[in-house]
């Protein structure tokens, strides 16, 4: 290996220093997006009950999904168009405004209001931090960075629900909102004064209006059946019904829109790649056993073991402790090596054992092996999540990685609304049916209706009927994991039909290749910023002939 000379250490020192500005405020941003998806899971009963909106409830949660689901596409199709930064700037913004408005709420309507303004900014911090990180730092490298990414969603997935049972207990409940606006002003300074990426070529932005729309009709229809059916409303019912039909004929609609426009939200030939296909349809089970597994194991927690919201939270950490040591563990496993392929393939089996020992807990499990189960699921978790962003992004030219990352988090985003939906309209119908099968109806008159049934309510039962309660309760959701391990399988099974592809090892920001994919020409020959160099260099490395065309470079450095 050849010396590098003391002007190349400094730029390669320098380089790296920046690398690290720039994800620190990055990271700050995705913490901002990851905690305030689950903040509101201890503070939400507070919440609407001081504000007299109980039968409102699920409206706080679902107006941030489908507003977040709806600007996914939007924020990375707009971001390989115009360029990142602006709109970086502006989900920001956005965020930070929802957040004002929503601490300020008096009523249901104006929290509403502010979270679907929050959701609206939300959408864009994950996906353009995702693909900022690759405008900045080439395949090869970005593993270890990815990581770390995942590693907030851990840490998120934990210290959410803390937070927001400390905020509501001891200052107030609207400190889960005014908490984003002194780590958001931060994360807008860090942008503006660190992020300094490479301008996009674009004479003419062309904008995908019927698309955009399309999508958001599709995305909307999909998450309110998601959320309804089976517990607000009846699946044979004529509104999910109909919803169900409006999905399908939006989602005809828009591809056939898509395969005809000029600059298309989500292009078709997306689809072409084999990669692309496996790992959206892997994220989107996964999606389906992760959130559907975890919008409900508090619940079983909190019931089953008798804990209090904030101990049910502190049952999640062994979870949250395996996500993180595999995520960074795996992350710059693949940085120092190259290969990835197995690490999703090896940790969605895990996923699916894990289910598997979830699916046999019952009352009288103790509470050490229950956590070991969940660490299991977190070690799973952990090697597949982020790496199969990165497989999506190594696929594509970084002109396209805005609009390829969005599309396959739109999916993930999708399996999670279905699987929350499915688990939770499977675990209501199993536990109405148990407790009227094994609650005797003297029983049932002093317990009150199963929707009545709280923690604390439970616990302050006689044991006998205390005691059929939790066993219904854990009857009730147990199958529902054990229902969801085939699935996982054949996530499992489909990852090892990925094709390992020799991460890049340069930066390539030139348009043409999606200019020639548009058109049907031949892409010019490229010119690579390659970081290992420190300069610009016009020769295609040999481990990258096999890839994707590159492009010819706007800058010769990203940062």
């Amino acid at each position: 290996m050849a010396h590098m000379s003391v002007q190349e250490l400094s730029s390669e020192t320098s380089r790296q220093r920046s690398i690290l500005l720039v994800f620190a405020g990055l990271i700050l941003t995705m913490l901002l997006a990851s905690l305030d998806q689950t903040i509101f899971s201890t503070a939400l009963p507070t919440i609407v009950g001081e504000l007299n909106g109980v039968d409102r409830m699920l409206w706080v949660i679902t107006i941030y999904i489908l507003a977040s689901t709806i600007m996914l596409p939007i924020y990375g199709k707009m971001g390989d168009i115009v360029g990142r930064k602006g709109l970086f700037l502006a989900a920001i913004s956005l965020f930070i405004i929802g957040s004002i408005v929503g601490g300020f709420a008096q009523d249901m309507d104006w929290l509403i209001a502010g979270r679907g303004i929050q959701g609206l900014g939300g959408g864009g911090l994950m996906v353009l931090s995702q693909a900022i990180i690759a405008d900045v730092v080439p395949a090869r490298e970005r593993g270890k960075y990815m990581g770390i990414m995942g590693g907030v969603f851990a840490i998120s997935s934990v210290a959410g629900p803390l937070l927001g049972g400390w905020f509501t207990e001891e200052i107030t409940w609207r400190w889960c909102l005014w908490m984003n606006i002194p780590l958001g002003i931060a994360a807008l300074v860090a942008a503006i004064f660190f992020l300094h990426l490479s301008p996009v070529e674009s004479k003419k932005p062309k904008i995908d209006i019927a698309g955009m729309l399309l999508l958001a009709i599709a995305s909307t229809a999909l998450v309110l059946l998601t959320t309804w059916g089976g517990t607000t409303y009846a699946w044979t019912s004529s509104l999910i019904l109909s919803l169900i039909a409006v999905t399908v004929l939006a989602g005809v609609v828009f591809v056939v829109v898509e395969r005809r426009a000029q600059a298309p939200i989500m292009s078709m030939h997306l689809f072409a790649q084999s990669n692309f296909i496996l790992t959206t349809i892997a994220g989107l089970i996964i999606g389906v056993a992760m959130f559907g597994a975890l919008a409900y194991l508090p619940t079983f927690l909190q019931m089953v073991t008798g804990a209090n919201a904030t101990q049910a939270g502190l049952l999640m950490i062994p979870m949250m402790g395996g996500v993180l040591l595999t995520s960074i563990g795996s992350g710059a496993l693949v940085s120092k090596t190259g290969r990835y392929k197995w690490y999703p393939v090896v940790g969605t089996f895990i996923v699916a054992g894990a289910l598997a020992l979830l699916s046999t807990m019952n009352a009288q499990l103790p509470v050490w092996i229950i956590c070991s189960y969940l660490a299991l699921m977190g070690i799973g978790l952990g090697l597949g999540m982020q790496i199969l962003v990165l497989i999506v992004q190594n696929t594509f030219p970084l002109a396209e990685v805005g609009m390829a990352t969005a599309s396959n988090n739109y999916f993930r985003q999708i399996g999670a609304s279905i699987g929350t939906a499915v688990v939770g309209s499977v675990f209501v119908t199993n536990l109405g049916n148990l407790l009227t099968e094994r609650l005797p109806q003297a029983a049932g008159m002093n317990a009150g209706s199963e929707n009545s049934l709280t923690p604390g309510a439970v616990r302050a039962l006689p044991e006998p009927i205390r005691n059929i309660i939790v066993g219904a309760y854990s009857d009730s959701l147990t199958p529902v994991f054990l229902y969801m391990v085939p699935l996982v399988l054949l996530a499992a099974v489909i990852l090892i039909f990925l094709k390992e592809k020799p991460l890049a090892t340069t930066l390539d920001r030139g348009r043409e290749a999606l200019e020639s994919a548009e058109i049907g020409a031949a892409p010019s020959a490229p010119e690579t910023v390659d970081f290992s160099k420190g300069h610009t260099d016009n020769k295609v490395p040999d481990n990258e002939e096999s890839k994707i065309p590159k492009h010819r470079a706007n800058s010769e450095n990203a940062l």
